[in-house]
């Protein structure tokens, strides 16, 4: 196969240099991209450094944000996720009534539209804003109020159902395109960000994260990786489709892309099925969704004895593989591990993350190791590409 290169001159946000404009030499991306049956099998988690030509590697932190990054979304969509919709032809409007958001989409002549329920710690206000989790499926919220960070949520459903249905906002406007739910709901918290910087004052749109648990951790995943204005992504307990490791299965209960796809098929995208019975062909793991959200922050929570995904495989393949990335990319304390006693889904997680929350969002000193993987031990050779890491 030949590949093709391009110059692309392209702006970097690196978090510990200024605004710099560089040259990057890319490899072209296969198009159009490969089918599953015609990638090979790889047994351990795939080497996030190197492009999907299968030849080249990343050598610079440049080229990881300017070529590979965007390669990587790209992957997503088109394997995982489904092509996230144009935003660009969106017009986003909302009124607020006390603590209610209504908030329209229009995309030409249709529209979608849904609300969003606004909680302010005391004290936020248009002159000292408060920053933000936006959360569904619940969250306790008096654990992050109390602390001064305000919680928004919004009914999942409302923007497109668990199901096959094609009902709500989303597929108001983008019925018939192959998305799948998780991206609808994704789409769902980038519209409340929108809506929050139209109608909020007293929430600062520079400090948000995004929360939700089981399949909604798998749609808060999907948040963080397609909006950079999320600045903190927390997935909780989100498994396969989320963060648990396609290609091992460690706590016991034998989740796997067959048996998600085929409970809830509508999650993902019509590519996600190709790869059923064939996961180890997967150009990517759920370490890559992981390190494709650098420079922003991530915190992985898992409960140790939770029954229906496998909290073993993401904390002990999952996130030190990804965790390798952050820190070639020089930020290395972004991401971070959130194990806890329990089960799936408790509110305990809630609390389990905070003291990370507020160190990202509200500056605070860390009061807690959130790269130890006790009672477990990292599995290195489920990423052997460590020990060829590009150097810096």
């Amino acid at each position: 196969m030949m590949h093709s290169r391009f110059l692309a001159t392209v702006l970097l946000f690196l978090p510990t240099l200024l605004l710099a404009q560089a040259t990057v030499e890319c490899p072209a991306t296969p198009n159009p991209l490969p089918k599953a049956a015609s990638f090979t099998a790889i047994k351990t988690l795939p080497d996030p450094f190197l492009y999907l030509d299968g030849t080249t590697r990343v050598k610079t932190k440049e080229e990881w944000y300017a070529c590979r990054q965007p390669e990587i979304k790209k992957i997503l969509q088109e394997y995982q996720f489904g092509y996230y919709p144009d935003h660009s032809l969106e017009t986003v409007t909302a009124t607020r009534s006390g603590n209610s958001l209504a908030i329209t989409v229009q995309v030409g002549d249709k529209q979608g539209k849904f609300n969003a329920n606004v909680n302010l710690p005391s004290g936020a206000s248009k002159d000292a804003p408060a920053p933000v989790v936006i959360a569904i499926g619940g969250i306790n919220n008096n654990a992050y109020l109390k602390e001064g960070v305000a919680v928004v949520t919004f009914d999942y459903t409302s923007v497109a159902p668990d199901s096959n249905g094609k009902t709500g906002a989303f597929w108001s406007l983008y019925n018939g395109k192959d998305i799948g739910a998780l991206t609808a709901w994704a789409w769902g918290f980038h519209r409340v960000i929108d809506a929050l910087a139209l109608q909020v004052p007293e929430i600062d749109n520079t400090k948000v994260g995004v929360t939700g648990c089981s399949r909604l951790g798998k749609a808060a995943l999907a948040a963080g990786l397609f909006d950079d204005r999320v600045t903190l992504t927390m997935p909780m307990s989100s498994g396969i489709q989320g963060l648990g490791p396609y290609r091992y299965s460690l706590s016991g209960q034998g989740e796997n892309l067959e048996n998600s796809k085929s409970g809830a098929g509508w999650w993902t995208n019509s590519g996600m099925g190709t790869f059923v019975n064939q996961a180890t062909k997967l150009p990517y793991d759920a370490h890559t969704i992981a390190a494709a959200i650098a420079p922003r922050a991530l915190i992985m929570d898992q409960g140790q004895s939770d029954p229906y995904v496998d909290s073993k495989g993401t904390a002990v393949t999952v996130f030190p593989a990804a965790k390798l990335v952050y820190e070639w990319l020089g930020e290395g304390d972004k991401i971070a591990l959130a194990l806890r006693s329990g089960g799936h889904c408790d509110q305990s997680g809630d609390t389990n993350v905070l003291p990370y929350v507020l160190h990202i969002l509200k500056g605070a000193a860390m009061t807690r190791d959130y790269s130890t993987l006790s009672p477990w031990s990292a599995m290195p050779e489920a990423y052997p590409w460590a020990k060829d890491i590009p150097k810096v």
